[in-house]
């Protein structure tokens, strides 16, 4: 059970410990053994990204912070001005979970982690829908205001549209982060954190009854 309020609230381990009335070192070696098992018991619950794909897909991308850790400056970004992993988050029309790639450095831009997780590649043939940092890939993207000069009225119909779409994957991103050891500064191993991201993927799918 602690595990889970671990990985949920991302107290410290010494204040979960006092919670559930056990030592700070026994919160750690019982986290470090449980996490991989949920991991396992629920990979058939995360599906590919093709099998998940139902109709227009809404991609955004998110960090994990992770505060700044000597040897790892690249994880530093300048746009959200702190230290962390990029991933890149697919959802629906309705804001369900599609898919979460595979973890890239922080300072990456979200149009080069797009394209360095593969799913440039992947969604090929789909349609989806992202904000103007995905300019350049195949995604529908607002239109940007021209130098000089102001958008046409139905450019400003079709912004506010995508605009409109795009809620549901900010909310999709928001429902993932309610899982605070994503959210409020990973304190952990470094090298473990991509895999933590998995398994809290995995959550996030069977909570959504995958």
């Amino acid at each position: 059970m602690f595990t889970l309020v671990y990985v949920r609230q991302n107290l410290n381990q010494a204040a979960v410990g006092d919670l559930f009335g056990v030592s700070q070192p026994t919160v750690s070696r019982v986290y470090r053994g449980i996490l991989p098992l949920i991991g396992e018991a629920l990979c058939l619950h995360v599906p590919d990204l093709e099998e998940a794909i139902r109709g227009l897909v809404l991609v955004d991308g998110t960090d994990v912070p992770t505060g700044n850790r000597a040897g790892h400056e690249d994880n530093y970004s300048g746009k959200r001005r702190r230290a962390g992993l990029n991933i890149q988050v697919a959802a629906d029309t309705e804001g369900g979970l599609l898919g979460i790639s595979t973890p890239l450095c922080g300072s990456m831009h979200d149009r080069k982690a797009f394209t360095e997780s593969g799913w440039e590649d992947l969604l090929v043939e789909t349609s989806f829908i992202g904000d103007p940092a995905y300019q350049g890939t195949r995604a529908i993207t607002p239109r940007k205001k021209p130098k000089g000069g102001e958008l046409s009225a139905a450019d400003k119909k079709n912004n506010k549209t995508i605009s409109s779409l795009r809620s549901a994957v900010e909310r999709c991103i928001a429902h993932l982060k309610n899982w605070k050891i994503l959210a409020t500064g990973y304190r952990g191993r470094l090298a473990e954190l991509s895999n933590i991201i998995r398994i809290v993927t995995a959550l996030e799918f069977y909570r959504l009854g995958w």
